[in-house]
Formats: structure tokens, sequence, C-alpha cells
């Protein structure tokens, strides 16, 4: 279940119907139409060093803002980790953030609250685990979820 034990980092690549839904959903955003709560994350490519864009959801636990990569260690994850922020966008609405990625330990509750608003959408991508699953079973798939803390800095 767990990265830890294999070769690479889990990351479940999207589906070309999947790729094309999420397109619909970046588009919307764009137009200021957010769906349950989605945005488009803007985030520099770390090796092209231009904006890439992509719907998430980003998710409010305890008052504060976190992106959660339910489906493991994209492209965005690895660009977040370079360029430590970016930009979430709602129509003419854009948040300039800086992000911090937790440390797997620090994961538990925010992968439980995130489970439980979004799990509608994301369980696939959690192999099994669910806002239900244990404490052991949240925390054996933190490794394969990457979650930044954001900070909004305009």
């Amino acid at each position: 279940m767990s990265s830890s034990s294999s070769a690479s980092p889990y990351y479940l690549k999207g589906s070309p119907m999947t790729i094309r839904f999420n397109s619909v959903i970046g588009w919307l955003a764009r137009r200021g139409l957010s769906v349950a709560g989605t945005a488009e994350l803007s985030v520099r490519g770390r090796k092209s060093g231009t904006l890439q864009r992509i719907p998430v959801n980003p998710h409010t636990h305890d008052g504060v803002q976190y992106l959660v990569s339910a489906r493991g260690h994209s492209q965005w994850v690895r660009n977040m980790r370079v360029a430590g922020g970016g930009e979430l966008r709602v129509g003419r609405k854009v948040r300039a953030f800086t992000a911090v990625e937790l440390a797997d330990a620090e994961k538990l509750a925010v992968l439980r609250a995130y489970l439980e608003k979004w799990g509608w959408e994301v369980n696939q991508y959690f192999q099994g685990v669910t806002a239900k699953s244990s404490d052991e079973e949240i925390i054996a798939a933190a490794p394969d979820h990457p979650v930044f803390r954001i900070t909004v800095t305009n």
C-alpha cells in the first residue's frame, strides 16, 4: 500500500476520461465556477519554468488550508516541492500562496478530514483507505499522498 516498499513513489495516472474531465473542471474554475469547492492550481514547472495548471480540491482543516495529492507524487507535487508555492484561481479571484509539505507523521487528521469531505471523488486513489479506516491504515497510506499546508500571501 505504501510507496516505502516500492522502488518509485506512488502515482496513479489519470485515464483519458479523467484527464478530459479535469480539463473541464479547470476551465470552469478559470471562468469563476467552482464545482464543490474546486480551484485551479498554477505552479511553476521545475524544468520548463512555465506555469502548469491543474484543478485541485483545496481543503480547510482546523482553520488551515491544505492541498492533498490523492493520486500520489504527481507532477504538480514535484513542481510544488521546488517552487514552494503557487496560485489558486476561481474566476478573477487569484490567491497566491506559499506551501510547506507535511511530514507523514503530521498527515493523519488532515487526510481523515479530506477523505470525509472528498472521499466521494478520491477514495479510488487511496487503495481501499477511507475516512472510516483505522488510524494505522491512514498512517500507512500517508507516504503515498503528499500534503501541503498553504498560506495565502495576497
